[in-house]
């Protein structure tokens, strides 16, 4: 009898259960309108041709391949911080007290004109990458406007890093305009953004060709690292340490802008951080499974 009361009582809560009202599902994103698309693919193909332009022109000057970068180069401007720092390593010490080791000298002789020329970059190419780069504030704009999936926060942390190394950091010393670090930065934004423009302007044509989403999403292992650790190290090498690693002394009597371009070289870091895991997730999401890609600007 209990057996037939407590089947019954089964039933009975099946019954509720099944007859419950479904969940409606949750509406799904409205597609942006056919100007928006329009707009978003004309940005993205000038952006490409943009950063394009500056990765070119920056080989061709490394490299001299137009004949124009064949004079001597002449800096005029004294060693820098991190030149200093590194002339404690004892990998660039020299064997004679008083006479300093340079990363040239350490560089084979085919590579020590690049080398040199990379510390002339900035004359070549510093304009247009100021303007390429100062655009990207679009990028903010769209991500608030719902545009596009990136995420706000990143968007907004990697633009803002940016423009404070061109407007904030190059712009205002000539030491980071001399560096070789200056070089490595731009070669790191523009190989990037190449890849990241023209791969998001052929997805609004509706076709993803599988080299750009590979590269798009595998890329940055070398070039996040490389382009935020010159962006970080152009900071510091405008910092007046007087010589060899830094001591606590070596912070006493600066500006407070000194110390602010300290403090933003020391949260630099986390910041790369944040900016790495977020591109390894994305990167999972796109290959780590069998299912429909997912793809975020």
């Amino acid at each position: 009898m209990a057996n037939k009361k407590n089947a019954a009582s089964a039933a009975s809560t099946q019954t509720t259960v099944n007859s419950a009202p479904p969940v409606p599902p949750k509406p799904a994103k409205t597609a942006n309108p056919a100007f928006v698309k329009y707009y978003l693919l004309a940005y993205n193909v000038l952006s490409t041709l943009g950063w394009g332009y500056i990765l070119v022109l920056t080989l061709v000057h490394l490299f001299n391949l137009d004949g124009r970068s064949s004079k001597p180069v002449a800096v005029a401007s004294p060693p820098s911080t991190l030149t200093r720092v590194l002339s404690s390593i004892p990998f660039f010490k020299s064997a004679t007290p008083g006479i300093s080791v340079t990363i040239e000298s350490r560089l084979p002789a085919l590579l020590q004109p690049v080398y040199r020329r990379s510390m002339t970059t900035f004359a070549r190419v510093g304009s247009t990458v100021a303007v390429v780069q100062t655009c990207a504030i679009l990028e903010v704009v769209h991500s608030l406007l719902g545009w596009v999936r990136s995420p706000l926060q990143t968007t907004a942390m990697q633009v803002a890093s940016r423009l404070w190394i061109v407007w904030g950091i190059v712009q205002q010393f000539d030491v980071a305009r001399t560096n070789p670090l200056y070089t490595s930065a731009v070669l790191a934004w523009s190989i990037t953004e190449v890849v990241r423009y023209s791969f998001y302007a052929s997805s609004l044509l509706g076709h993803e060709p599988p080299l750009l989403l590979y590269l798009r999403y595998t890329m940055f292992y070398v070039l996040y690292p490389v382009g935020a650790g010159s962006e970080a190290f152009l900071s510091y090498a405008t910092l007046p340490f007087p010589s060899g690693i830094p001591t606590l002394k070596s912070f006493i009597g600066w500006t407070p802008p000194e110390y602010a371009r300290a403090g933003l070289f020391l949260i630099w870091w986390p910041s790369l951080y944040q900016l790495y895991t977020h591109m390894i997730v994305q990167r999972r999401k796109i290959f780590g499974s069998s299912q429909p890609k997912t793809k975020t600007n």
